[in-house]
Order: C-alpha cells, then sequence, then structure tokens
C-alpha cells in the first residue's frame, strides 16, 4: 500500500514509517523542511514537500496514495485556538479529497480523561466537536466520514509515548524536575497517565492500517494508568532529587504549559483494540524507560 503520513519525521511518525517499510508498504512522508526531507528519505521513504498550513500539498499527498495516515500537529501551546483551526481545516481538506475511495484515513488523538470515575474505553466517543474544540474535534469529523466512502479510524495515543531520545511530555517533566531541583507532582498525585512504548505503538498503526474496520477507536496504550506520584518518584530516583507534591493553585507556575496535562485523570482500557488488531504491547514500560535512562539530562 502507498501511504502518506504526515508527521513522518516526528517522534511516532518516524517509528511508523519505519513500522510500514519493514512490513512492504511506500511511505510518502509529509516534510516542511530539507532535514525534515532528507531523514524520511533517508528510510527509503519519499519525501513529499509542505505543511499542515498548505492544505494544497495536503490534498495532492493524500490523491496519491492508496491510505493516509494523519500524525502532525502543530504544538502551538500559545495558541491552542489556532492549532485547533489548523488541525480541522487540514483534515476537512484531506478528507474531502479521498472521499468515497474507499481508503484508510487514520488520525491521531489523545486519550482523553476517564468517563464518570471508569476507564476510558474504544466504545466511548470523543467529547470534542468542531474547530474551536480540543484538536479541531478531528477525530469526530473523521469518523464523519465512515459512511461517505472512507476508512476513517481513531488513534488515541497514551500521554506518554515513550522509549530512548522521547522529547515529549515526561521529557519535559525531567527537565522542569532538574530547574526546579525536586520533581514534583500535583495534590496527592492520585491521578493516572496512560503510556505505551513507541515500539508498540507503531504496530498498531500498521495494523490498523491494514484491518481495522471504518469507524474504529483505537487506544494505543500498553500501560492503563500509572500514578502522576510514582512518574514524579521514578524520574526522581534517576536524576537523584527529592519528589514533592505541588499544590493546584502552583502547578501552573511550576510546571507551565505542562500543568494542565499532568493534572489530568486519564485511565484506558486497550481491551478492545488488542482484540480487534491481535495487537500486544511488548516494548518496555515507562519506568524500566526512566530506569534506562531515557530521560537523562545534559550536564
Amino acid at each position: 500500500m502507498r501511504v502518506f503520513v504526515t508527521g513522518a519525521s516526528g517522534w511516532i511518525g518516524s517509528a511508523v514509517t519505519d513500522e510500514l517499510l519493514a512490513h512492504g508498504h511506500k511511505v510518502v512522508g509529509l516534510a516542511r523542511s530539507d532535514e525534515s526531507a532528507a531523514a524520511i528519505e533517508a528510510k527509503g521513504a519519499t519525501a513529499h514537500r509542505g505543511d499542515i498550513d498548505d492544505l494544497d500539498s495536503l490534498a495532492a499527498g493524500a490523491a496519491s496514495a492508496d491510505g493516509v495516515v494523519h500524525l502532525a500537529f502543530k504544538h502551538d501551546f500559545s495558541n491552542y485556538t489556532g492549532a485547533w483551526r489548523t488541525e480541522h481545516a487540514a483534515v476537512q481538506r484531506m478528507l474531502d479529497t479521498i472521499e468515497g475511495g474507499d481508503r484508510p484515513f487514520l488520525i491521531a488523538s489523545g486519550v482523553a480523561a476517564g468517563v464518570s470515575g471508569r476507564p476510558l474505553t474504544e466504545d466511548d466517543e470523543s467529547p470534542y466537536w468542531g474547530a474551536d474544540s480540543m484538536r479541531g474535534g478531528s477525530e469526530n469529523l473523521a469518523l464523519d466520514y465512515a459512511g461517505r466512502g472512507v476508512r476513517a479510524v481513531a488513534l488515541r495515543f497514551a500521554a506518554s509515548v515513550h522509549g530512548m531520545g522521547d522529547h515529549g511530555f515526561v521529557a519535559r517533566l525531567a527537565e522542569i524536575a532538574k530547574e526546579r531541583g525536586a520533581s514534583g507532582y500535583i495534590e496527592d498525585g492520585s491521578n493516572r497517565w496512560p503510556a505505551v512504548h513507541r515500539s508498540d505503538a507503531a504496530r498498531m498503526v500498521r495494523l490498523a492500517l491494514e484491518k481495522a474496520p471504518a469507524g474504529a477507536r483505537l487506544h494505543a496504550v500498553g500501560e492503563d494508568g500509572l500514578r502522576t506520584r510514582d512518574i514524579a518518584a521514578a524520574l526522581g530516583d534517576y536524576l537523584g532529587l527529592p519528589t514533592v507534591p505541588v499544590a493546584s493553585e502552583d502547578a501552573a507556575a511550576h510546571f507551565g504549559w505542562i500543568a494542565r496535562f499532568f493534572g489530568l485523570d486519564a485511565v484506558a482500557s486497550n481491551v478492545r483494540t488488542r482484540q480487534l488488531l491481535g495487537w500486544e504491547p511488548t516494548g518496555p514500560t515507562l519506568f524500566e524507560d526512566i530506569a534506562a535512562g531515557a530521560y537523562a539530562l545534559p550536564e
């Protein structure tokens, strides 16, 4: 299958590109810079120049492919609404381009907070609709096309997609711990984050591309929920720093933009995903990666 992958040179996207190529697929990766293009082509994929603001480029990439894996997102934490609107417009354009062709369209989203005190399941709908909602309501926008000749599938990634070289949420928590001289958690730290190893996430995406039905919601979750105080303690132990609680009213000042995410209680089941795809996470756990030095910081 010839697959158009946005975010192909990113943390998850580069692993997905490797996974697809290893299983006989051809990858055309969206590249917004010479550096990204070179990284994509070094893997044996084809670079397609453009970015998620360039709707014509996105449409051309989607039109030329047998399927689309949309992983790119504009992570502009200074302008959430602008990023959400960009996402909505990008997804809309690609969906309109492939509508009626029965091609797969896989879209990245995230695991939200649990529902009524229970883990989020694949049966739970996203509460976000419209361009001004979280991630532009793009998950629901895509799934609306499941009855319009698109094999639309939602890929819900755990808060931590970890591994050696991770520069995401947990890496930022490690940086903050070093800056503050202590590894913090919010209030009593009983809220939980799900996690998945990068290799497991990439394999789930490839399996979803190959066999997930239209309208499926899938959970790229290896560990359903780790207490944030345990994450903080593991980072503190590795970095040689004390672990401390941070009052909720002080969280924004202590953690910055990541406070709104680190304070969420997000537990997610992966049972339906495993059953549907025959997928079993086998990679290292988050705590194993922390202990192995995935979040070591330069002196």
